[in-house]
């Protein structure tokens, strides 16, 4: 991984800055990629957590530090186990180590989009279709296409530039949620 860091992350934690950091715990519904700094979304009951997925509505972010120990893993890097009771937290403008997919160069000041697993990628603007054809009614407008139409909302903006190589990367992030 090619890393131009600009802040330094946490020791075995996620959040570096928790000014208006909200928590709330909820249940870990299913395990599949749940590891702290992944956005996560509504499970099947209110209190229930799973990991977010691309253009859901994520909720919150799998806090570490902010969890019981009872059910906290022993690093930020292990897995949370099914039906532990885990903080997800919240609060525009909070500071947290977040995760990028394997590819993906983000730099910082991007804005930032929910992805599968939890994770970020860049978010971009929706464009119409280009063409020669006139609009001629209403009916007739052309459906927005792009990334953003199908990602959904920006959820956070990057706090410095990361390159994911061969793996998922850490990132340090300002939550927009």
């Amino acid at each position: 991984m090619t890393t131009q860091r600009s802040m330094i992350h946490p020791s075995n934690a996620i959040v570096l800055d928790s000014q208006n950091l909200h928590v709330q715990t909820m249940k870990v519904e299913v395990a599949t990629n749940m590891y702290a700094g992944r956005l996560v979304k509504k499970g099947t009951g209110d209190d229930d957590a799973v990991v977010c997925t691309s253009g859901a509505d994520a909720i919150g972010w799998l806090g570490y530090e902010q969890t019981a120990k009872k059910h906290r893993p022993a690093t930020v890097d292990t897995i949370y186990a099914i039906n532990s009771q885990v903080a997800v937290i919240s609060g525009s403008g909070i500071v947290l180590v977040a995760s990028i997919p394997d590819g993906q160069t983000i730099t910082k000041g991007m804005r930032l989009c929910a992805t599968a697993d939890g994770q970020l990628i860049e978010a971009s603007a929706a464009a119409p279709p280009s063409g020669t054809v006139a609009v001629t009614s209403t009916s007739a407008q052309p459906t927005m296409a792009g990334p953003l139409s199908t990602l959904g909302i920006v959820v956070a903006i990057a706090e410095e530039s990361v390159t994911a190589s061969e793996a998922s990367a850490d990132i340090l992030v300002r939550s927009l949620i």
